[in-house]
């Protein structure tokens, strides 16, 4: 779910068609482009060549058409892995694990299906790869990342809507919290340089260290942004007040997801 400010671009492969990003990882986008989901949702597959089964992350909406290629280039579904709670992500998984009866697998209790929620850094290894959860919230409370370890294969992180492939992340408020979000991208930070980014929209990124680094400083910008609002409008300003402020050379059908932003931020600010 991406914030209004764009930071990078890039062309982003046609719909429907897998495309192999590392040795371990493919990704097929969902024809679903918007305001909040740029190009539309990637689904990632996760394998080690010649490993049986196949890990699906993010299966996205309930859009039959896409989720048949899912089951097409994947085969075999081991599990089902959720980056977080939003519809564009999670709302296809109930369709895929009955089709494919694999279990379905999130930070959030609600979410999974015939399995166990994920835990901060707990370790799966399926379909000849290693996984390891690190739970990164602030876009949402229940936002995880998970790191992608297997012979042969450069190291890189599934960074769902925490790093984003263009753009930067929209705070989810009151779901999600800037504080927790600046901690967790402080964590991404903490990678291996090198570590690829595979994001839940938009094209991979080469270094998520970089990216999580760019997105901090973006974040530090933005705050001081709004502490310059409030300057003018008082303190008692509106998140929509602010918005209008600060985001006033934007075009207005992306003011409600600055808004969302805008919220966290002047509950980071106030709070702290």
């Amino acid at each position: 779910m991406t914030e209004v400010t764009t930071m990078t671009s890039s062309t982003h492969p046609a719909y429907g068609e897998l495309r192999p990003v590392t040795p371990l990882a493919s990704v097929l986008l969902e024809d679903n482009p918007g305001h909040m989901t740029l190009d539309g949702t990637n689904t990632w597959l996760l394998r080690a060549p010649g490993a049986d089964g196949c890990v699906v992350v993010d299966p996205g909406e309930e859009d039959e058409p896409h989720l048949e290629r899912v089951l097409a280039a994947a085969g075999e579904v081991a599990l089902v892995l959720i980056t977080h709670r939003h519809h564009d992500h999670v709302g296809g998984a109930p369709w895929l694990a009955r089709r494919a009866g694999a279990p379905v697998r999130a930070l959030d209790p609600a979410l999974t299906i015939d399995a166990d929620p994920l835990a901060d850094g707990e370790e799966i290894e399926a379909a000849g790869v290693r996984l390891r959860v690190m739970a990164t919230p602030g876009h949402t409370s229940d936002s995880v990342s998970v790191l992608v370890d297997g012979p042969d294969a450069p190291p890189a992180v599934l960074t769902g809507d925490t790093v984003l492939g263009r753009g930067t992340t929209v705070i989810a408020h009151p779901d999600g919290a800037l504080g927790p979000y600046l901690t967790s991208l402080r964590r991404l930070a903490e990678l291996p340089a090198g570590t690829v980014a595979l994001p839940g929209h938009g094209p991979e990124r080469p270094d998520v260290v970089e990216a999580a680094r760019a997105y901090l400083a973006h974040r530090e910008e933005r705050l001081d942004q709004v502490r310059g609002a409030l300057a003018v409008l008082g303190a008692d300003a509106t998140p929509r007040q602010v918005v209008e402020h600060v985001y006033a050379d934007v075009d207005r059908s992306l003011w409600g997801a600055a808004e969302m932003s805008v919220r966290a931020q002047l509950a980071y600010l106030r709070e702290s």
